[in-house]
Formats: structure tokens, C-alpha cells, sequence
């Protein structure tokens, strides 16, 4: 009270201004004019009566409260406000307050109504007590425990993995079964998780799972492309979480636990013989755990769902991810990229350049900085070609002069059986650019074997009508080529024998 009676001592009696005084008392300016509203409101002047002590200045000044029940002030419905500000991202408590002081003008204060919010929130669950906006983020992460399958005709128990998604504003939660952590299983389940919502979120938070990061980082992860090229496809963005950090995941990690309990433990006395029976009981548990009620809050998860993040989610797109993997190839220089055994031709421009390939069930296609250079059928027979003439060199030309001519005149320089063996690799292709890659291996087996001895296979290979690079490499490897040429005739059958009919028979 002293401090105050300086206050208004300075300005009644010096003039000074709100700003002077405040540098005088040590005490902010607000302050000051805080001092002067509450006075003006008491209807007091200088000089203060003399009957006047501190006490009852100070009730003047700052009367209690109404003492009024509770029941009249009125008791915010924190499960309300709780819904509101989950449900928009732009509200404040102190809007919300102004709200239900419009509604309660007798009600508490802003600093009441922060404190006993803050309370009544701390004794919810650790999972919903998180901020998240409706239709934001879809937390995915697999089971530490995982569900046996016996095997009806060995008798051999195979151990199923448990995928576990969960949004992050309602808790609406999706579990199955998959054989393995693999891409294709890591791809699928998220597939049908978005099937399983009706819808695709903003974001997806991952673990760092070999299957959807390559390489984990703290600012710029490494997605596997084939888990970058489902999110394009679905339009969502894929935010993996720190390494080590699980309360970054704490929503799923919550998830997971729940499913733990109350769907992989009621399975512990069942037996299932396919993933299919599998995941039919785990859909029928998933749907009893989603209508299950919430202990501290009102509704469940199906019923947040439904309010929150339902009407938030992007729609799905019009056909559904088909699985696709990515690698790395290099362009031969016979503009051919080597895929599992095949060979698929690009433009001939790329030769030497490295290439992503997309890899579909029934389809292959190339990049080249982004953009699609090739597509073709896939096929699964090794050592093929596929070749599209468009992609091929005017006269067949390749870059650094690579032709027919120039591989025959190398193989003329080793020998003439090489250079028939060459001659007959080329003309054996119905496109002689197919057999650049066997006959340059053939010709470099050369380099490791000498030419005398490539010389000497490439004429046992002619007898044996066969012109494959296996076949000269095994000639070589087991020193064939050292052998006569004459010792092949030793296997002639004889002119007489019981068996053998003789040319008399056919007169």
C-alpha cells in the first residue's frame, strides 16, 4: 500500500505522467495506470482520508471476488473446450474464455479458467493429451509381438508381423497381419489402411524402418523411392521420425499397446491356419476396440473419427498404388539397360549414363533426370532383348563409333576362327546390336587368356556350333582349348554292331 499511496502522491500532487512515476516507483507503466483506474473506481482523491488504514485501502482497491456457489459463477465444460481446441487450430483459451464470460458474466477469471483447464487436462490419458489437428497426421509403425500361423500340411508355425496405424486426432486405429517387414508388405498395408479410412491425411510419420528409409538422418532422411512414389501417388507427405526418439511416434507407440492388449492378447488361445483367417479376427476385434469407450473422455474412437478427422481427410485418389520398385542401371554401349537377366533398350543418346528404373508387374520403365526416356512389356526370359528401333542410331551407330565392323576387324586381329565366331554371333540377332555386350565380352576374355588361346576356343566353340561367351569362357577355365581338335571324333560310332542296322538296311 505504500508503494501505491507514492503513486498517487506523484500524481496528484507532483503531475507527474504515468511513465515518470513508473521509473520513480520501479514498477512498469501498465501498472501504474492499473493503480489509477482501481482509485478513480473507489471514488477516492488526494489526500486520502485520515481514517483510511492500509486494510481498508486495499478492500477498496481490490474487493473479493462474489461469494457466490459455484454453481451460480458457472463451471466450464472442460470436455467442451478440450473438443474445440483440438478440433480448430486457430482457437485460443482466451477466446474461449471470452466465450463463457459472455455466458457467465458473474463467471471466474482468465487466470482461473488457464490454471484449472491446465489441471483438469493433466489427468487424461498420456495419448490424448497430444496436440494434433484434425486430419494431420497418420501414425504407422509395426508390433514388437507377432501372431503364430501353423501350417495345415506341415504342421510348420510361420510368425505373422502386426502393422498398426493411427491418426493422430481421434485415435481411430488400423491393425493387420502381413508375412513380413518387407517393401511390398510395408507398401500394401499402407495401401489398405487409406481403403480402410476412406481417405489419405496430410502426413504419415514413420519409424525409420529399412523398408521406407534407406538412410536415416536428423534433417533430410532418405526415403526408398518406392515409398516416395506411393506418397506421390496418394498426395501425401511422409515425415520419418528422429532416430531414437519415440516420443515422436508416442502416438503409435500408444496404439500399438492397445491393440497388444486388447487384440493380440485375446488371440493367445486361438490357432489360425492362414493370414487371410488372420486378419478376419483382427478385423472383428479392430472394430470392437474402435467402439470401445473412452475412459476420461466422452465418445470413442470411431465417434472421434467421425467428427474430427474424417471430414478432414483428402480423398482418395481415383485408382489405387501399383506396386512398383526402383533401381539404379547403367546404359550399355548397346543402349541396352540389364534388368534381372533381360535387356530393354533406351536411347541410344544415354549410352554410358546411369538410369532409374521403375519396375511394375507387367511393365519397365526408365528416367533420366526425372523424366520417362523408355517403357516397355516386362519379360522374364534371361538373356533376351527387348529393343525398340526409334532408340536406335541412324546406320547403328554407336557413341565411340561402336559397329559391326569395328568388333569383326577386332576379332580379325586375335584370328580367322575368332572372327568367324564373331561374324556368326552378330548375323545369329535379328538386330546385330544385341550382340555387342556377348561379343565384347568374348573378345576381352583376350585380355585374361591370351589371344592364342581365345583363338584356339573360338575354333572348338565353331565345331561345337555354339558361339555363346559361357561356352568360350568354360573352353578356357577347364583348358579345352589345349586339347586336339581331333579328340571330338573319338566319340564316332562303330561301322558294325548288333544294334546298328547299316546303310544296307535303307536299299
Amino acid at each position: 500500500m505504500r508503494k501505491i499511496k507514492e503513486v498517487l502522491r506523484l500524481k496528484w500532487i507532483n503531475g507527474l505522467s504515468n511513465r515518470q512515476i513508473a521509473a520513480t516507483c520501479g514498477i512498469s507503466r501498465p501498472t501504474v495506470s492499473e493503480y489509477l483506474r482501481r482509485t478513480a473506481d473507489a471514488g477516492l482523491s488526494w489526500p486520502l482520508p485520515d481514517d483510511l488504514d492500509d486494510s481498508q485501502l486495499e478492500r477498496k482497491l481490490f474487493p473479493p471476488p462474489p461469494n457466490l456457489p459455484a454453481q451460480l459463477r458457472g463451471i466450464p465444460d472442460w470436455s467442451h473446450i478440450n473438443y474445440e481446441i483440438r478440433h480448430n487450430k486457430n482457437l485460443t483459451l482466451f477466446l474461449l474464455w471470452q466465450e463463457y464470460r459472455q455466458s457467465n458474466p458473474e463467471g471466474y477469471q482468465y487466470s482461473w479458467f488457464c490454471e484449472h483447464y491446465r489441471d483438469w487436462q493433466s489427468k487424461l490419458d498420456w495419448v490424448m493429451r497430444q496436440d494434433h489437428r484434425a486430419g494431420e497426421k497418420l501414425f504407422v509403425d509395426y508390433a514388437g509381438q507377432t501372431v503364430p500361423i501353423i501350417d495345415r500340411t506341415t504342421g510348420e508355425i510361420h510368425a505373422a508381423q502386426i502393422f498398426v496405424a493411427v491418426l493422430g486426432a481421434s485415435n481411430y486405429t488400423y491393425a493387420e497381419a502381413t508375412w513380413s517387414q518387407t517393401l511390398p508388405d510395408w507398401i500394401g498395408s499402407h495401401i489398405r489402411t487409406f481403403a480402410f479410412l476412406g481417405g489419405v491425411p496430410e502426413l504419415v510419420v514413420p519409424d525409420n524402418l529399412k523398408s521406407g528409409v534407406n538412410k536415416a538422418h536428423r534433417y533430410e532422411p532418405d526415403l526408398n523411392p518406392t515409398y516416395q512414389d506411393m506418397a506421390s501417388h496418394y498426395g501425401v507427405a511422409i515425415v520419418p521420425t528422429r532416430v531414437r526418439k519415440p516420443r515422436d511416434k508416442a502416438k503409435v507407440e500408444g496404439g500399438v499397446l492397445i491393440v497388444e492388449r486388447w487384440i493380440l492378447a485375446a488371440l493367445r488361445h486361438r490357432q489360425h491356419f492362414s493370414l487371410g483367417q488372420l486378419n478376419a479376427t483382427i478385423r472383428e476385434l479392430l472394430k470392437k476396440l474402435n467402439a470401445r469407450p473412452f475412459r476420461k473422455l466422452p465418445g470413442c474412437r470411431a465417434e472421434h473419427f467421425e467428427q474430427l478427422d474424417k471430414p478432414a481427410l483428402q480423398p482418395l485418389p481415383a485408382e489405387h498404388y501399383v506396386y512398383a520398385e526402383w533401381k539404379k542401371a547403367r546404359v550399355n554401349i548397346d543402349y541396352h539397360v540389364a534388368v534381372e537377366g533381360h535387356y530393354y533398350s533406351v536411347p541410344y543418346t544415354l549410352i554410358k549414363k546411369e538410369v532409374q528404373v521403375r519396375l511394375t508387374h507387367n511393365t519397365l520403365e526408365c528416367f533420366y533426370k526425372g523424366n520417362r526416356i523408355a517403357s516397355h512389356c516386362r519379360s522374364d526370359q534371361k538373356g533376351r532383348h527387348t529393343t525398340v528401333p526409334a532408340h536406335m542410331p541412324e546406320s547403328h551407330r554407336q557413341a565411340g563409333e561402336w559397329t559391326s565392323e569395328r568388333l569383326i576387324s577386332w576379332a580379325t586381329n586375335t584370328g580367322p576362327g575368332t572372327e568367324s565366331l564373331i561374324r556368326k554371333a552378330l548375323s545369329a540377332r535379328k538386330h546385330p546390336q544385341q550382340a555387342f555386350r556377348s561379343c565384347l565380352g568374348i573378345l576381352r576374355l583376350g585380355k585374361a587368356y591370351g589371344d592364342e588361346r581365345l583363338e584356339a576356343a573360338c575354333r572348338r566353340a565353331l565345331l561345337l556350333g555354339s558361339c555363346r561367351y559361357k561356352s568360350i569362357e568354360s573352353i578356357l577355365k577347364h583348358r579345352l582349348d589345349e586339347l586336339p581338335l581331333e579328340e571330338q571324333q573319338e566319340l564316332a560310332l562303330p561301322d558294325t554292331h548288333d544294334n546298328i542296322r547299316g546303310p544296307a538296311y535303307y536299299n
